[in-house]
Parts: C-alpha cells; sequence; structure tokens
C-alpha cells in the first residue's frame, strides 16, 4: 500500500539522483554538498550548513493541499505466477519434478474425478506425489514409485500445477502537493540546484511507488524566499502535485480444473 511516506521517499530519491547523477561519490551538479532529506531542516544545523556553503533539499508535504480523487470501481488485478514445481503425464503415470515450495497446489484429473493437494515449506516432489496418492486410492488402484503415480486402468488422465497470484485492488486515490524546499547559501547555488531538480522531474511525467503503482507527477508551481537572518539563506520552493493510489494486497488461488459449457457439450479446462 503506498502511503504519504513513500511519495516523500521516492522524491528524495529522484532529487539525489538529479543532484548526483554519477553517484554521490562524485561531485553534485551544483558543486558543494547536497542533504537530501524528508521533513523541515534544523535551524542550528541548517545555518552551520549554510555558513559552510553546503545545499539542504527537503521534500515537505502540504497538508492542506490534499483531497480525494477516488474514481475508479474496486477491481482486483493479479499476475499469473509460473509455478516451480512441474508435473508430467507419460500414459497412466503422473510424474512430479522441480522444487514444491509453498504456495502452489498440485492436482490430477483421472476419469473425471480430481484429487488436489497445497504444497508446504518442506515439500519435495515425492511428497507430494505421495499425498495425491493417499487421495486418490479411496477410488482405484494407485501404485506409488518416488515421484511418480501410476492410476491403474485410467483412461483420461491429465496432471497440472498451480501457484497462488498476489492480487491489487485500489481502495482509494489522492492528490496531495509536496514542496522540494533548495536551501542555499548564495543565488547561483539556489538557481542550479533548483534547475537540476526541475529538469529531472520534468521528464517524469509518472514515478514509480514501492507497492507496484505509478503516482502521476504534475508541477504545480514555485516560489522564491531570500531572508537574511544569522546566515544569509536564499530559498526556492518546487511545487508538484502527486496523485497517488492506496492499495490493498492479497494471495488469491489459481484454478486448478474447471468445466466450460458450449452448447450440450461440455470441455475440462
Amino acid at each position: 500500500m503506498a502511503d504519504q511516506s513513500d511519495v516523500e521517499a521516492v522524491l528524495v530519491s529522484l532529487v539525489s539522483a538529479a543532484l548526483y547523477p554519477n553517484g554521490t561519490d562524485n561531485p553534485s551538479v551544483p558543486g558543494p554538498l547536497c542533504r537530501v532529506y524528508r521533513g523541515w531542516p534544523k535551524p542550528a544545523a541548517l545555518n552551520a550548513d549554510l555558513a559552510a556553503g553546503r545545499i539542504n533539499v527537503t521534500v515537505f508535504p502540504e497538508g492542506e493541499g490534499i483531497r480525494n480523487t477516488t474514481r475508479y470501481p474496486v477491481d482486483w488485478t493479479a499476475t499469473p505466477v509460473v509455478p516451480t514445481l512441474t508435473a508430467s503425464v507419460a500414459n497412466t503415470t503422473v510424474t512430479f519434478d522441480g522444487l514444491a515450495t509453498s504456495g502452489q497446489v498440485a492436482g490430477v484429473l483421472v476419469d473425471g474425478r480430481s484429487y488436489a493437494y497445497r504444497t508446504t515449506t518442506t515439500d519435495t516432489p515425492a511428497s507430494v506425489a505421495a499425498n495425491i496418492a493417499v487421495a486418490a486410492r479411496a477410488d482405484g488402484i494407485v501404485t506409488l514409485s518416488g515421484a511418480a503415480v501410476t492410476f491403474q486402468g485410467a483412461g483420461e488422465l491429465l496432471a497440472r500445477v498451480v501457484a497462488d497470484a498476489t492480487g491489487v485492488t485500489e481502495l482509494r486515490r489522492q492528490l496531495q502537493r509536496f514542496r522540494i524546499i533548495c536551501w542555499c547559501s548564495t543565488p547561483l547555488l539556489r538557481d542550479v540546484t533548483v534547475a537540476a531538480i526541475d529538469a529531472a522531474l520534468a521528464t517524469m511525467p509518472f514515478i514509480s511507488l514501492p507497492d507496484g503503482t505509478s503516482a502521476r507527477v504534475v508541477f504545480s508551481g514555485t516560489t522564491v524566499f531570500d531572508q537574511s537572518q544569522e546566515a544569509t539563506l536564499y530559498r526556492r520552493d518546487l511545487l508538484y502535485s502527486v496523485e497517488y493510489a492506496t492499495t490493498a494486497t492479497a494471495s488469491l488461488p489459481s484454478m486448478l480444473f474447471g468445466s466450460l459449457g458450449l452448447n450440450a457439450a461440455k470441455f475440462i479446462a
């Protein structure tokens, strides 16, 4: 789930990359050391940095600049996961192979009867085969050899493995404004710092958030503050409106076997 703090952290990362395109081991674009962080600077620390020529860039949310922009219905989406356990059929024998990690379901369909087993962290292909064999012996003659299960006299035999998928749904959407504040000791440093950040963010209409969603970023203004305090301060704020979603995730099971009807015919899927 994306939170305001996630947006702030991503903006901090993008600003740092804009000021240090060659990495923090190399000089910044404006030259001096740049401190980039969330929140509001402490006056004593800021004054000390300004006196030493260091630059501070902070990311700060505007509390009054948030509004609800929810407009999409709740709908779950999921990306299919490829199982690490496999099942192959040869005549009347099903053989399991691969990694039997948790979150998978192995199944065998024998003459219209299905037998399924959900894997755990301690399973192996052999233990999966053994559990399938135990379930199927109630309806017929079944033999087990390692990770292979043979169904005596089976006419139609289908084996399959599916894996749980992570589903995501959007609960709400919000638009919030963030200030990227450049605190500099000279007008030149301020101008160079702001130009580097603004140029980088202008090429990013969308930013990726930790939960896998994308947020829309729109430039919404800039303000300049030139003040003479204990240390000379030249400040400029870049304002960006960010629209991002609050999401929920869940583990969704996949269909192992199913039937499809077409007119009077029925098909196994």
